[in-house]
């Protein structure tokens, strides 16, 4: 993050959650082998690295999203989608998903700093989970992202407890 910029206490507000529930969700996976964090310890098809590597993805097309619409999503949905976005492709490693995650959160927080205005809205895309013609605001943006991150972390505590016996909180 630049230097120089005075942060607003809501801004500092948005960055330091995105940056806890991040931790929250980093720390579940720490210490596995890729073939822990492949494994699906429970009736759920979710594994660790895939909700690593969803929850990188989803906040980057989010992201795009605040900085210039639907359009700039590339949902790239298709028949092998939850395959691509949810587990771990040949020869990708958790390092890897965990080193992209990095990358997309720094320039989350950097954007979450220094755009403009974050009243400023886009359409959201058509989707039957989202209300015709409904706008979201890049404030709006950043707690969905928030959201997001926090329920996942929280999936992610419940695998890797049947892993290993680990737990991220207690």
């Amino acid at each position: 993050m630049t230097g120089t910029t005075t942060l607003t206490r809501e801004r500092t507000d948005l960055i330091e959650s995105l940056r806890r529930h991040r931790a929250f969700l980093r720390f579940t996976v720490r210490d596995l082998t890729d073939e822990q964090a492949r494994r699906r310890p429970t009736a759920s098809a979710l594994d660790l690295a895939g909700l690593v590597k969803h929850v990188a993805a989803t906040e980057a097309g989010w992201v795009r999203f605040a900085e210039g619409g639907a359009e700039a999503m590339n949902r790239n949905w298709g028949p092998d989608a939850a395959t691509r976005h949810w587990h771990l492709a040949p020869g990708e490693t958790l390092a890897d998903v965990l080193a992209e995650y990095e990358a997309v959160a720094e320039h989350t927080d950097e954007l979450v700093a220094t755009l403009p205005d974050l009243d400023a809205d886009h359409a959201l895309p058509e989707a039957p989970w989202f209300e015709p013609g409904a706008r979201w605001s890049a404030r709006r943006v950043f707690l969905h992202v928030i959201a997001e991150t926090a329920q996942h972390a929280g999936h992610a505590d419940i695998l890797r407890e049947s892993i290993d016996g680990q737990k991220t909180m207690g």
